[in-house]
C-alpha cells in the first residue's frame, strides 16, 4: 500500500484493529515521527522520473502515473516535468506527491507549480495527506 514502507502495515497490524483499514494505516503515519514521515514520503517517486524512464517504479506506481498520461509525454511535456520535479525537490527536499489518479497531465502540473509557492511544513502535510488518498485508492482496488 505504501511506497518501499512496509513499517506501516506492520505497525498498523500490530495494534488492536478500529474496523477501518484506511483509518488505521494513516493513524500510524500520523504517529509517526517527523523522520519517518519524510522517509515515507522520500520513498515515492518522482512524476514521470527516472524510476518511470527505467522502468522500475512500483507495479501500483506505474499504472497510476499512467491512468494520467504520465506514460505517454511529449519532450515539452517531460522537460516541464523535470524543471518542476527538480524546483520541488530544491525548495523541499524530498519529491512532489499528489493522486494522480484523481487529476491529469495538466492539473498535476497546475498543482506542482502553485505548491511551490508553499512553505515546507505546509507541502509535508499536504504530501501525506495525497499519501492518504494514493492508498485510499489502493485499498479500493484490493476489496
Amino acid at each position: 500500500m505504501f511506497e518501499h514502507s512496509l513499517w506501516v502495515e506492520a505497525r498498523a497490524d500490530a495494534r488492536p484493529s478500529s474496523g477501518d483499514r484506511h483509518a488505521d494505516l494513516m493513524a500510524v503515519v500520523r504517529e509517526a515521527s517527523p523522520e519517518e514521515q519524510l522517509d515515507l514520503i522520500r520513498a515515492h517517486p518522482e512524476l514521470a522520473g527516472k524510476a518511470a524512464v527505467d522502468g522500475s517504479l512500483t507495479e501500483a506506481s506505474a499504472a497510476e502515473q499512467a491512468s494520467a498520461g504520465l506514460d505517454r509525454l511529449t519532450q515539452a511535456e517531460f522537460d516541464r516535468f523535470h524543471a518542476l520535479n527538480a524546483a520541488y525537490r530544491a525548495r523541499f527536499g524530498f519529491p512532489f506527491i499528489i493522486c494522480v489518479r484523481r487529476t491529469d497531465k495538466a492539473g498535476i502540473l497546475a498543482a506542482m507549480e502553485r505548491r511551490l509557492a508553499n512553505d515546507r511544513a505546509t507541502e509535508i502535510a499536504t504530501a501525506l495527506d495525497e499519501i492518504g488518498e494514493i492508498v485510499r485508492l489502493r485499498l479500493e482496488a484490493t476489496t
